[in-house]
């Protein structure tokens, strides 16, 4: 039987906009030499804030911050977002960072083949923050519940469903 824990966490997915347009016009090593950059850019934001990255899977990335770490997490995760939209728009790619964040209890463990385990988490927490609508930055009541009043500021209420979008988020 495989080990896991049961953990509330700020789970975030992360994804970029036209990147199966941009992967049909360049070929696979320049898509990996930018992915590269991309992924270190993430990492530099989000290791140095106490994330965690669970896993990137192409253009898309899972990360998490602990429950005292929220605050923290939403900062550097629009830290994050400006870097990387100003990363495309200097090598002149047509794409933007989309964030997407829920809070909840998920489980987390070891998980994989008999010879190859990896850190991962599951639930619903998971799969909504993937679902959430966002065109930039949305994270979910749950989430924005979470949060202290001055970080509260860094968002405006957008409905229906209701998310919470960065103020300086024009609705589409």
């Amino acid at each position: 039987m495989e080990k896991f824990i049961q953990k509330k966490l700020l789970v975030v997915f992360c994804d970029l906009t036209n990147y199966a347009k941009l992967s049909r016009k360049i070929d696979e090593i320049e898509i990996f030499l930018y992915l590269s950059n991309i992924y270190e850019i993430i990492g530099d934001v989000i290791e140095s804030s106490g994330g965690q990255i669970i896993k990137f899977i192409g253009d898309a990335v899972l990360i998490t911050f602990g429950e005292s770490d929220i605050d923290k997490g939403i900062i550097a995760l629009k830290k994050l977002k400006t870097e990387i939209d100003s990363y495309n728009k200097k090598i002149k790619y047509e794409s933007q960072f989309i964030i997407k964040a829920h809070f909840g209890q998920v489980v987390a463990g070891m998980i994989g083949t008999k010879n190859k385990k990896m850190y991962d988490i599951f639930g619903n927490v998971v799969n909504i923050s993937a679902t959430l609508p966002s065109n930039g930055f949305a994270i979910s009541v749950e989430a924005f519940r979470q949060l202290k009043p001055e970080t509260r500021k860094l968002f405006k209420k957008h409905t229906p469903p209701i998310t919470y979008i960065s103020v300086d988020e024009k609705h589409k």
